[in-house]
């Protein structure tokens, strides 16, 4: 299994990136702020448009460390990627199997399969842990909806019909959500998912964990030679890493949604750590970021039981076991892509 290596993180917009030697040099206003050496980092993400050498980028780009461009409230700009791995020949397999409907439809299913799976079990483990704290017939009852659309996706006959039930099914998951906020319930209360822009501090935590999660997709794609670009459920469209969007359904709810509760809970975040736009949009603080990202890192640290490989992995780990499995699926290793299922 890949070694888990660090992700160096840029969060204020002023600072500039930069080559020296085999060490990435941080800067301001042409001070150096601190070097880092490269070999133990495998992916940059940097908050701001003051940019990076084209030196570094090329050493990045050699040694496959990825570096993401977001703007300063966490927007995704843009990213820089190494040689791409693999064959081409597992790119051409992805290629052929994402332009037939049939094949492309079976991925499809087990990552929507994978993905009400774990949401059912992120409100079960909350009546579990909580029975006390939380009105345990609602959770209940959406738990009950999700196990339905398990049995309606599995026997789900089309795309748009598998996007009807995952639809329906994310907004029948979203509805309780607030149910499972047990800490500042004045501060924090959670009526609908609102991106671009975020509305509130809940979907600014929220956006922010995904954009994360989807680099992390990504980059585990790319390391095992396949396209983040070509997706089986999510349509095509220039920019959009569909297949990395893809995976990110599997993983969002126990990865992203339970991070996010968790801060809430742990009185990790507070309304102090929130600025909200004349536009009404909501963004987290330059300093909150900061301590995100530190408990970000520190929960990709955490060692679980991968269920289908029965191997202990860090959490940080799970796109690229996932990764892992779609290209053994393709090259036709398995019979059929196991998506990740927690409990």
């Amino acid at each position: 299994m890949k070694k888990l290596l660090n992700t160096l993180y840029i969060t204020s917009p002023g600072k500039y990136i930069s080559l020296d030697g085999e060490n990435i040099v941080v800067s301001e206003k042409e001070e150096e702020l601190m070097r880092l050496p490269m070999h133990n980092i495998e992916a940059i993400i940097t908050f701001g448009y003051a940019g990076a050498s084209p030196a570094l980028m090329g050493a990045c780009s050699e040694r496959n460390i990825s570096i993401s461009f977001l703007t300063p409230s966490g927007r995704f700009l843009a990213r820089v990627t190494g040689r791409q791995r693999g064959n081409i020949l597992l790119r051409r397999e992805q290629y052929r199997i994402a332009g037939n409907e049939e094949e492309s439809f079976k991925i499809a299913k087990n990552c929507i399969i994978g993905k009400l799976y774990n949401s059912k079990w992120v409100l079960e483990r909350t009546c579990r842990d909580y029975p006390m704290r939380v009105d345990k017939n609602k959770l209940k009852d959406v738990s009950e909806k999700l196990s339905a659309a398990m049995i309606g996706a599995k026997n789900a006959e089309s795309a748009d019909y598998l996007r009807g039930i995952e639809g329906k099914a994310a907004s029948d998951y979203f509805s309780v959500f607030d149910e499972m906020i047990l800490q500042q319930k004045s501060d924090f209360s959670f009526s609908s998912r609102t991106r671009r822009p975020p509305l509130d501090p809940i979907n600014a935590m929220l956006s922010f964990a995904y954009t994360l999660l989807t680099g992390m997709c990504s980059s585990a794609l790319e390391s095992v030679g396949l396209d983040p670009y070509e997706g089986f459920f999510h349509t095509e469209r220039p920019g959009r890493a569909s297949l990395a969007l893809d995976m990110v359904e599997e993983l969002r709810s126990v990865m992203a949604d339970r991070f996010v509760l968790t801060l809430i809970n742990k009185r990790i975040a507070d309304p102090s750590c929130f600025v909200k736009k004349e536009s009404g949009a909501v963004i987290m603080t330059d300093s909150f970021r900061k301590t995100f990202l530190s408990h970000w890192q520190s929960k990709k640290q955490e060692v679980i039981t991968h269920p289908f490989l029965d191997e202990k992995v860090e959490w940080g780990m799970v796109p690229f076991a996932q990764a892992l499995l779609l290209a053994r699926y393709i090259r036709g290793d398995l019979d059929e892509y196991p998506p990740f299922f927690w409990k």
